[in-house]
């Protein structure tokens, strides 16, 4: 046998298989999803009221899904654990996820959102060491740090920007608004990362198709009392065709597409290693809106970006194997 060999097998053999591959590009578009959906959702929030929105986004996407809420004959039947996790992942990631994210964009910046969503995998770390009891590593901590001053530094910028509109800014408890909205969206990463965290348990007793089905029945049963609340009164008549066909995508993508994708590549790529494609979503509500809804990138947005990439290499680099002598 040919020991100079040895090398090359192993990293052969390190490669990820074409399953993985495929995996891979799941969650890179699932996230990229995200980020569209969370840029395009402002100015739907403009037209609608939130919890009206978030309802149709729900209804939508429940009618759409009827087939996938059959059991599949080789699937167990629901144990009450499963049944509490699919509760509590459709509660973080879809219910107050909504609800924080929505309300949240209504009062920042789609750039101001993409830089603090983009702190997710440090608090997918955090959550991780509370609930999981996984260590926090130097490298992690620094990570969260990188994300922290990201998200300080955007909010010092949003705040300059504020005080030199102060008279025609709006604010709450004399907090100016962009703050409120950045604290909210904040609020939207923290329910994102009990959903990448309870999502992965859920993929090894169902199927992506089921998950996405029942988490979305249940948002759709929590959303439906304020839903109905602020539909009876609303002038329907004044929705724009374009808001209509925007809102039947942002039902697709928020319900759907990104949920089954997630869940897809979550089935064959460890929690740990998936979150590093989170970076797709704060790159993709940049883009959307720089090109789209016409915002301007500032040195400060730059840097803080920049922070918050950093933040999202610390966390979800994996870490350098030792090769064999």
């Amino acid at each position: 046998m040919d020991h100079n060999n040895l090398p090359m097998l192993s990293r052969t053999s390190s490669r990820p298989p074409p399953q993985t591959w495929l995996a891979y590009v799941c969650l890179a578009s699932s996230m990229a999803l995200v980020g569209s959906y969370v840029a395009l959702s402002k100015p739907l929030v403009a037209a609608l009221p939130v919890f009206l929105l978030a309802w149709l986004r729900f209804g939508i996407a429940a009618v759409a899904m009827l087939p996938w809420l059959k059991k599949p004959s080789s699937e167990p039947p629901l144990s009450r654990r499963t049944k509490q996790l699919l509760f509590f992942e459709s509660f973080f990631g879809n219910f107050l996820f909504s609800i924080c994210m929505l309300f949240g964009v209504s009062m920042t910046t789609a750039l101001s959102a993409g830089v603090i969503m983009s702190s997710i995998p440090a608090v997918v770390a955090v959550l991780s060491g509370v609930f999981l009891r996984e260590r926090i590593t130097p490298r992690i901590a620094m990570a969260i740090g990188c994300a922290a001053l990201g998200i300080g530094l955007l909010a010092l910028s949003k705040q300059e920007h504020a005080q030199q509109a102060a008279s025609a800014s709006e604010a709450f408890f004399g907090v100016p608004l962009p703050i409120w909205g950045n604290v909210l969206v904040f609020a939207a990463v923290v329910c994102e990362a009990a959903y990448a965290v309870i999502g992965k348990k859920l993929t090894g007793s169902l199927s992506p198709k089921r998950i996405t089905a029942l988490i979305n029945l249940w948002g759709l049963a929590l959303m439906t009392p304020l839903g109905l609340w602020f539909a009876w009164d609303f002038q329907w008549q004044h929705i724009h065709w374009g808001s209509w066909l925007l809102l039947v995508f942002y039902a697709w993508a928020a319900s759907i597409g990104t949920v089954w994708l997630w869940m897809s590549g979550l089935h064959s790529v460890p929690a740990a290693r998936a979150g590093v494609f989170m970076v797709m979503l704060p790159i993709s509500a940049a883009i959307i809106g720089v090109a789209v809804l016409g915002e301007h990138l500032q040195s400060t947005d730059l840097i803080a970006f920049g922070l918050a990439l950093l933040g999202v290499v610390l966390a979800t680099l994996p870490q350098r194997s030792k090769s064999a002598a």
